[in-house]
């Protein structure tokens, strides 16, 4: 398989391991200072709103510690990925990332639009008739199948309420 990068250097596995066990470790720690926040002490009609997420925090945290324990023990310094196929990945994370994003602020239609458009005109190298047929044509389609014939609504931005839609 063609990764677009012959270097054969990247990071390691060890480096990777230290990076996702760090970040689920913050995460533990997030839910560890919003529990205390809530309070974690027993109340009147028991246990109050972060008794529970605090002890789930640090059961994360925990093994979080022991992870990174095993991880940087082994003697797995083998490559993980090529930075060439990391930055492949990062070409659909990071759109997808900011169209998740900017959802809540421009909808999910004009999101969606535009989204799609980067992907088919981007990564797909479509023509531009078909890009912005498909672009279009999914979110007009979503709309009468999801809010007009199940009339579920679906996040709109500024456009939609300008449309009236």
């Amino acid at each position: 398989m063609t990764t677009g990068s012959s270097s054969n250097t990247g990071p390691t596995h060890k480096l990777v391991e230290a990076g996702v066990t760090l970040l689920i470790a913050l995460f533990g720690v997030i839910v560890i200072v919003g529990s205390l926040k809530a309070g974690i002490n027993w109340g009147a009609e028991g246990p109050r709103a972060g008794f529970f997420p605090f002890y789930i925090g640090l059961f994360i945290v925990a093994s979080s510690a022991i992870n990174l324990w095993n991880g940087m023990r082994e003697g797995n310094d083998r490559l993980f990925a090529e930075w060439g196929q990391l930055r492949q990945v990062l070409s659909v994370v990071i759109p997808t990332a900011i169209y998740v994003g900017a959802m809540p602020f421009i909808g999910l239609y004009v999101a969606s639009i535009i989204f799609i458009a980067w992907f088919m005109r981007w990564l797909g190298k479509y023509r531009w008739l078909t890009v912005l047929a498909v672009a279009f044509g999914m979110p007009i389609v979503t709309y009468f199948i999801f809010e007009r014939w199940f009339m579920v609504p679906l996040p709109k931005g500024p456009v939609e309420e300008w449309l009236g839609i």
